[in-house]
């Protein structure tokens, strides 16, 4: 199992790696203080091993893109947090300029909501990272065609939401 990284490592990746992890978390949360929190939470967690180590089995971005993720997607499931993260509208879309993006936002946002972990975390890569099924994939340690089938199935949900 590798160390933890030095104090001197550790604060030079926090100024390489911070504003990315920061990005990320805004992006999924929605709220510049649940984002700093995730920040904190990362490399904290590299610090006293409450995460998972970084093998070298990937990039640092992608480890970190991929940890943060997962605190994030912690977060939304956290019982907690989840009414507050709900009432301030949590899962920003791309920034649009007409009516329909409050509504596009609010079906995203009781979308994440109500499903299961397997299709909350493949809703994020596939409609906020706009990733590949293969991308998607990797993330998840899953098949190709998993992933599909996963789109596939979000596709319905979707569908089935915007007709009710």
């Amino acid at each position: 199992m590798p160390e933890p990284p030095s104090e001197e490592d550790l604060s030079l990746l926090y100024r390489r790696h911070a504003p990315m992890v920061f990005r990320r978390a805004r992006g999924i949360l929605g709220s510049e203080s649940d984002a700093h929190d995730i920040v904190q939470e990362v490399f904290l967690g590299m610090m006293d091993r409450t995460e998972a180590a970084f093998e070298g089995r990937s990039s640092m971005t992608t480890w970190l893109y991929s940890v943060t993720t997962n605190l994030c997607l912690n977060r939304i499931r956290d019982g907690r947090n989840r009414s507050r993260l709900i009432a301030e509208n949590v899962v920003p879309l791309r920034a649009t300029t007409d009516e329909g993006s409050s509504e596009s936002r609010s079906i995203v946002h009781d979308l994440l909501r109500k499903l299961p972990e397997d299709l909350r975390a493949a809703a994020v890569h596939y409609y906020l990272d706009e990733m590949t099924h293969e991308e998607i994939a990797a993330q998840l340690s899953c098949s190709r065609r998993h992933v599909g089938n996963l789109v596939e199935r979000l596709a319905d949900i979707v569908k089935e939401m915007e007709t009710q």
